[in-house]
């Protein structure tokens, strides 16, 4: 019997709550730059019951991507894809977090719509962020979509100049992830497949915490509260929305962003909640 293959990047919060809620029946890679965090989390998964195989991998080398696609298609028939690995402004300078978010989430669409199968889906992790900042102008979303992955970083838009905090430079690259989903998402329907993305708001994971503790974390609370929720997201409340996404109850979406955030956005684009006044 031929078993599914989802595959998992990044062994955060988000990651493991989805690999516990879609893994059963199917086989799980598992993949993440932590090895050691990797092989902790893949022993607990493994306890569940979970077939799980692990690679290291560094979404910002084409090579490490490569292996790692190929290593997924050795498994079995690709069904899922699950991209949940990056850096947020509190882990990492600008530099990295444009290897890592931006560059790091074309490669994988890329290498993955070459091993995906017929029926599959992709998902990639953005954020509310993304939303939050204001409109790319025309031909920078043009660019973010049709420039070669390996000229992406070349491009004057996502030069390190460019961004005046870590914080900007991780809205430009979440925003230019729902871009390049959008794009890729023709090349995966070549291949009978999807792809769209998720945009979480604040959650409740080790990154998010990290976040909240750090100078941003007031203008996060602020909007947290102003929320039609009020209050913080669960990594099984992103859980939820992958597993709809990724699977056959969502045949006829793609291309397309999915925004998780209990409301913060609404709140703030419908003056709600001033952004001026989560700031402070």
């Amino acid at each position: 019997m031929a078993y599914g293959v989802l595959v998992v990047v990044g062994t955060g919060g988000m990651g493991v709550a989805a690999a516990r809620r879609i893994g059963p029946g199917k086989r799980v890679l598992l993949a993440d730059f932590n090895e050691a965090a990797l092989d902790a989390v893949a022993g607990a998964l493994r306890d569940e019951g979970h077939d799980v195989t692990t690679q290291v991998v560094d979404v910002s080398s084409g090579e490490s991507v490569h292996e790692l696609a190929r290593t997924a298609a050795r498994l079995g028939p690709v069904t899922q894809v699950l991209h949940t690995a990056g850096l947020s402004p509190a882990q990492a300078p600008v530099e990295a977090i444009l290897r890592v978010d931006l560059l790091g989430v074309a490669l994988v669409l890329d290498e993955f719509a070459e091993v995906v199968s017929p029926g599959g889906a992709g998902l990639v992790i953005a954020s509310m962020s993304g939303h939050l900042m204001p409109p790319l102008p025309p031909e920078v979303e043009i660019q973010l979509a049709t420039t070669p992955t390996g000229e992406l970083l070349n491009l004057p838009a996502a030069s390190p100049g460019a961004f005046a905090s870590p914080g900007h430079a991780y809205s430009f690259a979440k925003r230019a992830n729902q871009v390049r989903v959008r794009a890729a998402s023709t090349q995966w329907g070549r291949k009978g497949a999807r792809v769209n993305t998720i945009s979480p708001g604040v959650i409740s994971t080790a990154m998010g915490r990290q976040e909240l503790a750090s100078p941003s974390g007031a203008f996060m609370r602020a909007m947290v509260d102003g929320s039609g929720t009020g209050r913080l997201g669960s990594p099984d409340d992103i859980a939820s929305a992958a597993a709809f996404l990724l699977s056959d109850a969502a045949s006829f979406i793609t291309g397309t962003d999915l925004l998780v955030d209990g409301g913060a956005v609404a709140a703030v684009s419908t003056g709600h909640t001033a952004l001026s006044m989560a700031a402070s």
